[in-house]
């Protein structure tokens, strides 16, 4: 919501709930950016966007997990500060060996809470199936993955895979569109409730509501929006390459 608003001030942003909230955008603090800028002259902040805008206004460009790789790539900084996620950081440096990254102690409560040893016991039940894994997950359980990536991307490989079964590590939401695209094919979960209650708090009955009065509407401290809007540019720019 304030991405939206920060790239179109001119327009009036809706919220169906503003205490929809990430925990993981929390998980770092402007006084931690500011030290690493200290300790390390060369260093790009990349910011996940899924983050307050009081950190990326501190952040050299933002990120998705779709397009972090790709991003980070054409950035001319050895050093790169990841935040606020460690596995997506993690991930993408694995892919980047050339550069040295900085990590923070950030994640998603929903893919640290898949485990390895959980999703093996998924992997003795459904034999035939291919794992499909968001990058947010740690690293033991993408060592036991078939493909990696984001959520629409995990969409696309389940829709365009010759398989017929798929274990799927990434929060329940994206079950549905799965099953929308492909009514032929089944999909599990790694054995428990991969759930965000953040996620479910947005409603039709909300967004109904929100629809009819416009309200709540999100409002972003100029300041702030004018220098958060620079990173989110900066990916715009370099995820169109």
């Amino acid at each position: 919501g304030e991405s939206a608003k920060i790239l179109s001030p001119e327009k009036t942003v809706i919220m169906a709930d503003r205490s929809a909230d990430c925990p993981m955008a929390h998980m770092v603090e402007v006084e931690k950016i500011r030290e690493v800028r200290k300790e390390n002259q060369d260093v790009a902040v990349v910011c996940y966007v899924n983050s307050m805008a009081e950190i990326k206004a501190e952040s050299d460009v933002c990120v998705t997990s779709s397009n972090a790789l790709k991003i980070v790539k054409k950035l001319p900084n050895k050093d790169i500060f990841f935040i606020p996620d460690e596995n997506l950081g993690r991930f993408i440096a694995k892919k980047v060996p050339e550069k040295h990254f900085i990590f923070n102690d950030g994640f998603c409560h929903v893919h640290k809470s898949i485990h390895a040893d959980e999703l093996l016991k998924a992997k003795e039940a459904h034999p035939e199936a291919e794992v499909l894994t968001h990058p947010e997950c740690t690293g033991d359980v993408l060592e036991l993955s078939d493909f990696i990536g984001s959520t629409s991307q995990i969409i696309d490989y389940a829709t365009e895979s010759t398989a017929k079964e798929f274990i799927i590590c990434t929060e329940m939401g994206v079950f549905y569109e799965l099953a929308q695209k492909n009514p032929d094919k089944k999909f599990y979960s790694v054995g428990h409730r991969q759930f965000c209650p953040n996620m479910k708090k947005i409603t039709l009955e909300k967004v109904k509501n929100a629809l009819e009065t416009l309200q709540p509407e999100m409002i972003v401290d100029p300041e702030i929006a004018e220098k958060s809007c620079k990173p989110l540019e900066k990916m715009l720019e370099l995820a169109a390459k």
